[in-house]
């Protein structure tokens, strides 16, 4: 697809044709870092996966708070471009974490979801959850993303 087919893609179709693509047809992005999956990308809505690895430990042996922010960043950013038009982007301003347990770094399954709360012309903000397999919260948060027209 060309450059300028690609501008002309509201925010939620662009997203919904680059996670389509194999990994090594588009550019990396941190979810490729953390294993994150793609799970539903809906029209304000997205919902990601990412597993406690070993390898995002802390030195307490658990899970590091910093996969979770990342996950709550990722999927709160992607609800908001769900809602943008063509050649519309967005950066995070603001991020605020709430850490509600620890998560042992086991490979267990962990599903952060974001969903706007408003998009203007300048600003966006958007909430996030992260719950463990068993649906118990784990961490919760908010954004400010600022709108690039």
């Amino acid at each position: 697809m060309t450059h300028a087919a690609l501008t002309e893609m509201s925010g939620l179709e662009f997203l919904r044709y680059a996670f389509a693509l194999p990994a090594d047809q588009r550019p990396p992005v941190i979810g490729d870092l953390f294993g994150m999956d793609v799970l539903s990308l809906e029209d304000g809505t997205v919902s990601f996966s990412i597993q406690s690895l070993p390898s995002a430990a802390n030195p307490l042996g658990t899970l590091h708070g910093g996969a979770c922010a990342t996950l709550l960043d990722s999927v709160m950013g992607c609800s908001i471009h769900t809602k943008l038009g063509p050649g519309v982007g967005y950066g995070t301003l603001e991020l605020k974490v709430n850490y509600i347990r620890t998560v042992p770094v086991d490979g267990r399954t962990l599903i952060g979801t974001g969903s706007v709360i408003h998009v203007g012309r300048s600003t966006a903000t958007a909430e996030g959850r992260v719950v463990d397999p068993d649906g118990k919260l784990v961490a919760h948060g908010t954004t400010t993303c600022m709108i690039y027209s």
